[in-house]
């Protein structure tokens, strides 16, 4: 896949490093003379385009009319929607992704504006410190639908709800599927009688609202406060 990143800094670097050893084709764009001689010393020479990422000439150069995926990753919003405009009304680019420096701005990231997917990183942080805080061991292993569905996996303690319980027996979450469960080191593809046993790990598929009453059936028991 042919791929321009726009913006050397830490994230369009991490990223082009990444897809390159994945074995995609990049080219990143950036115009900082101290950052690009960083950057020749980190990728490929021939990944590098010296310039301006929201100058059509510069675009062209990097052979954006071949391009699937372009990432506009700079420090600036005005910036990246300049591009992401350009990439979409200009070259037809199929795919864009954008990156949202300023939350405030994120409401100016949208179809209109040639962007497909906003990467608005305070945002993105803001849920994950959220979802370690409430969702305690459950660890995400893959995100589905633009995040809308997650993997997870979650181990089962001895006093949780579920455990001892047959899986026809559990009211799981609304659009919550269990998927697999580990134990011992061995796989088992869980069916209506599978009973749920101490120390499991569960993998199911889950809605991001349903998350946490997942987390809970797997919990041990929550303390009762007393007043």
């Amino acid at each position: 896949m042919y791929v321009i990143i726009v913006g050397g800094g830490n994230t369009g670097s991490h990223l082009a490093r990444i897809l390159l050893n994945e074995g995609h084709l990049v080219r990143i764009i950036e115009e900082r003379p101290a950052l690009l001689e960083k950057l020749r010393t980190e990728l490929p020479a021939d990944t590098l385009i010296a310039g301006d990422g929201s100058a059509p000439t510069i675009l062209e150069q990097a052979g954006v009319e071949k391009a699937l995926v372009l990432a506009a990753v700079t420090g600036s919003d005005e910036t990246n929607l300049v591009i992401t405009s350009l990439a979409r009304f200009e070259f037809n680019v199929p795919r864009i992704i954008a990156r949202v420096n300023n939350p405030k701005n994120a409401w100016l990231f949208t179809p209109e504006m040639g962007v497909d997917v906003a990467l608005n990183q305070a945002n993105i942080l803001a849920h994950l410190v959220a979802e370690e805080m409430s969702l305690g061991d459950m660890m995400t292993l893959l995100k589905l639908k633009k995040g809308e569905y997650s993997l997870v996996e979650e181990k089962v303690y001895p006093t949780a709800q579920v455990c001892g319980k047959l899986l026809k027996d559990v009211n799981l979450p609304d659009e919550c599927s269990i998927v697999a469960i580990i134990r011992n080191h061995q796989l088992i593809i869980p069916h209506g009688t599978t009973q749920f046993e101490a120390y499991d790990e569960v993998l199911a598929l889950v809605h991001r609202n349903n998350l946490s009453g997942f987390a809970v059936l797997l919990a041990p028991p929550r303390p009762i406060e007393r007043k």
